[in-house]
C-alpha cells in the first residue's frame, strides 16, 4: 500500500514548481496558439516528457473499513480499541467525519467562510494532525466523509448558496434544516475547498456523502430557480466530475455514498443518484446495501433484513453488471455493509457475526473486494471479521 505524508504532498508540489521554471518561457500570443506548445515537450532533442496523470498518484488499497465519528476519533480509548481492531484484523482502512450532517468542520480549519458561517465553532477533533500522522505509520488508508449538500449552517449563513422556496426564502426539510443547492457551482467551490483541505493535510480520499437532493419536507415547495438547467442526475454528475477533477490534480481518490437502491433503479429516484450518471464521475461507488433500509419483498425476500446475503449479493451483483457494461464507467465498488441490528423495525435480526460474514461474502461473491462497515456508534463485530 503506498501511503501519502504531507511531506509527499509538499514534494511533489516543489517538484511541479521546479519544472515549470525550467521549462522555456512562451510569448503570450504564442500560450494562445496550441501549436506553439504541442503536448510533448522535446527538451535538447534528447528527452521527450508527456505531462503527467495524477491518477498514478492515487492510492488504489481494495479497502475493508469502518466508520469513525469525530467523538470517538476525540476519545484517545475509543480511538485506540478501534485502531487496534484494524490491526488484528483483515480491516485496513477507516472513514472519519470531516464535515457532520449539520455542517459542522470538525477540526479547525484556515477556510475564511467556514469560520464565518460558524461551521467551525465547536471544534471536536483537537488534533487532526497527529491523528492522521499516527494512521499514516500504521499503513491505514484514511477516508475523509464530507456531507455534501446537507448543511444548516452553511445554508442559512449564505442564503445564495441555499435551496429556497418560490418567494426567495430558504427552504428547509422535516427536521427544519436547510440545504444548499446541487445546481449552484458556488455551493460546489464551499464544499470542495472544504475536500481539498483535507486532502492537504493528508487524507487519502475524499467521501461525498448526501450528495443528492433533498427527500423530505415540502418538496413542492422548492423553487431552484433560473440554475436548474439540467436534470437532477446530471447535476450531481456534473459535480463529482467537477469534484474529481480538482482532487485528482492532489493525488487524492474521490467516492461517493449512494442509496443502496441506485444499484438496480433504473431512474435517478427524483434525487439525482443515477447508476449510469456516477459511473464515470467518481473513482469509488459506495451504495449503502444495509438489509434492514429495504422494504419487505424487495428483490422477492419476504423480510430483508432476515436474509443479509441475498440482498446484498442481488445488490451488487446488478451494481456490478451494469458498471461492466457500461463502456464509459471509471468507478468501482465499494458497499456499505449493516454491522448494526435494527432495532426500529417491529420485527428485525440481531445482527452478530455471522450476519457480517454473510453480508462480506455475498459481497465477494458479486466479484467486488471491498467494503466498509457502519454503525452508527462505532461498535463493531469483532467475531464477523478474518484475524490477522
Amino acid at each position: 500500500m503506498i501511503k501519502r505524508s504531507i511531506g509527499i504532498k509538499i514534494f511533489i508540489v516543489a517538484v511541479i514548481v521546479m519544472t515549470m521554471i525550467m521549462l522555456p518561457s512562451i510569448s503570450g500570443e504564442e500560450s494562445n496558439n496550441k501549436d506553439a506548445f504541442p503536448q510533448t515537450l522535446q527538451m535538447n532533442g534528447y528527452m521527450d516528457q508527456s505531462a503527467p496523470t495524477w491518477d498514478l498518484m492515487k492510492d488504489n488499497t481494495e479497502v475493508r473499513g469502518i466508520y469513525m465519528t469525530g467523538h470517538t476519533v476525540s476519545n484517545k480509548k475509543r480511538f485506540d480499541e478501534l485502531v487496534k481492531l484494524i490491526d488484528d484484523t483483515e480491516l485496513n482502512a477507516v472513514v472519519i467525519d470531516v464535515k457532520s450532517d449539520e455542517g459542522m468542520v470538525l477540526y479547525q480549519t484556515e477556510l475564511k467562510d467556514v469560520q464565518f458561517s460558524g461551521a467551525n465553532n465547536n471544534i471536536i477533533i483537537k488534533d487532526i494532525d497527529s491523528v492522521l500522522k499516527h494512521l499514516n505509520e500504521k499503513d491505514i488508508y484514511t477516508i475523509a466523509r464530507i456531507v455534501t449538500f446537507k448543511d444548516n449552517k452553511a445554508a442559512s449563513k449564505f442564503p445564495n448558496l441555499a435551496v429556497k422556496t418560490a418567494n426567495g426564502t430558504i427552504w428547509r426539510d422535516r427536521n427544519g434544516q436547510a440545504w444548499l443547492n446541487p445546481y449552484n457551482k458556488e455551493a460546489w467551490n464551499y464544499v470542495l475547498d472544504i475536500a481539498e483541505e483535507a486532502a492537504i493535510k493528508g487524507f487519502d480520499e475524499i467521501q461525498f456523502d448526501y450528495v443528492r437532493f433533498p427527500t423530505d419536507g415540502n418538496l413542492k415547495a422548492i423553487d431552484y430557480g433560473s440554475l436548474k438547467s439540467k436534470s437532477k442526475a446530471q447535476a450531481i454528475g456534473d459535480f463529482l466530475r467537477y469534484s474529481r477533477d480538482r482532487l485528482s490534480d492532489m493525488g487524492v481518490v474521490t467516492s461517493a455514498d449512494v442509496f443502496g437502491l441506485v444499484t438496480t433503479a433504473e431512474g435517478d429516484m427524483n434525487i439525482g443518484q443515477q447508476l449510469e450518471q456516477l459511473a464515470d464521475s467518481v473513482d469509488v461507488i459506495c451504495p449503502m446495501v444495509y438489509p434492514s433500509h429495504y422494504g419487505k419483498g424487495s428483490y422477492g425476500v419476504a423480510e430483508p433484513d432476515f436474509e443479509p446475503y441475498k440482498i446484498v449479493n442481488y445488490s451488487m451483483k446488478k451494481a456490478k453488471e451494469r458498471l461492466d457494461n457500461n463502456e464509459n464507467s471509471t468507478a468501482k465498488l465499494r458497499p456499505w455493509l449493516q454491522d448494526f441490528s435494527a432495532a426500529y423495525l417491529p420485527r428485525y435480526k440481531k445482527y452478530g457475526p455471522a450476519e457480517i460474514r454473510a453480508q462480506i461474502k455475498a459481497t465477494n461473491d458479486a466479484g467486488v473486494k471491498e467494503w466498509i462497515l457502519w454503525n452508527a456508534s462505532n461498535r463493531y463485530t469483532k467475531g464477523g471479521l478474518i484475524k490477522n
